[in-house]
């Protein structure tokens, strides 16, 4: 069976793919350490020095703007391409002056102020008081750390627009949102579907950013056909 490379999103750990690690279990599974560099470029440059020879990608929102950069570094290696809850576009000059204003807060030394700040708009407005996924986003952002967290941010603010080398993806792609996601809303899916060829999308429902947590059995479910095309 192909190995997978999961890679998660900011502030993300392993923790966000623990139901998809569960279910693919029988095959060679990596989740990507994307916290020590900060240019998209150097991120994907260090998880390919990692990563098996060839193998399925799935990045979730920056995992998946790190997935697009390893498509550009080394699509040869890419035996399909899942994209969860992400956008091909770069930031915008409001989204830039949001994070620049998380990434004063964390250098004043109040990081512990950034996951009630953002958690609102991580899950579906049914699921902000949800006590498990608030725990986990509390986890994986004490995991994270202030340090890695600037490093982020700075890298996804950086990034390149990745529409037009979406275009060249040849791959089995799969291009999945959660209806209510406030971050990465299903427009900015349904563009990366009407770019990459032969792209499958889904829109999972009563769901917003986090779908691997909020709606797992659907998501798993999405990737084991991604898996079979």
């Amino acid at each position: 069976m192909e190995p997978i490379v999961f890679v998660p999103g900011l502030l993300c750990t392993e923790i966000l793919y623990a139901p998809q690690l569960a279910a693919f279990g029988d095959r060679p599974l990596m989740v990507a350490d994307h916290r020590g560099h900060e240019t998209m470029a150097k991120i994907a440059a260090a998880i390919l020095v990692q990563a098996p020879e060839r193998f399925a990608l799935v990045g979730l929102s920056m995992g998946g703007y790190v997935a697009m950069e390893i498509m550009r570094q080394a699509a040869d290696r890419v035996s399909r391409l899942a994209l969860l809850d992400t956008a091909a576009r770069a930031d915008t000059p409001e989204q830039t002056a949001r994070r620049e204003t998380l990434v004063g807060i964390t250098k004043k030394g109040q990081f512990n102020r950034i996951v009630p700040l953002l958690h609102p708009s991580l899950v579906h407005p049914d699921r902000v008081a949800d006590a498990d996924l608030r725990g986990a986003t509390e986890e994986m952002a004490r995991d994270t750390g202030p340090e890695a967290f600037l490093r982020q941010q700075a890298a996804i603010i950086a990034r390149p627009d990745s529409r037009a080398s979406l275009a060249n993806v040849t791959c089995p792609a799969l291009v999945l949102v959660g209806d209510a996601d406030a971050l990465t809303p299903p427009e900015r899916a349904q563009e990366m579907h009407a770019i990459i060829p032969g792209s499958r999308l889904e829109v999972v429902p009563h769901c917003g950013h986090l779908s691997t947590l909020e709606r797992p059995e659907v998501v798993t479910s999405a990737l084991r056909g991604w898996l079979d095309a």
